[in-house]
């Protein structure tokens, strides 16, 4: 199987809008932060996948991940091919 993670996130910011004349538009917006991490491994022989919504992307839920992923395939050996990413 091959692992990997990723990062979602959303930043929202105000921008520019046209306007007819010298009108300025007030726009209230809250600038917001926000990310779901969710690692993921494939089998790419049989199409199979598995995922999990993490927390953040750190050594405890990468063990989690581990642990949830070798709870789904009891009966398998599991070799991860795994990318150099920290």
């Amino acid at each position: 199987m091959y692992p990997d993670e990723a990062r979602f996130g959303r930043i929202s910011k105000t921008g520019k809008s046209w306007t007819p004349g010298r009108e300025r538009p007030q726009v209230h917006s809250y600038y917001i932060r926000e990310y779901r991490y969710c690692h993921g491994a494939v089998d790419i022989r049989i199409g199979d996948s598995f995922f999990m919504i993490a927390g953040v992307c750190n050594t405890n839920w990468m063990n989690e991940f581990l642990r949830r992923l070798s709870q789904a395939y009891p009966n398998d050996y599991i070799l991860l091919v795994m990318d150099n990413a920290i």
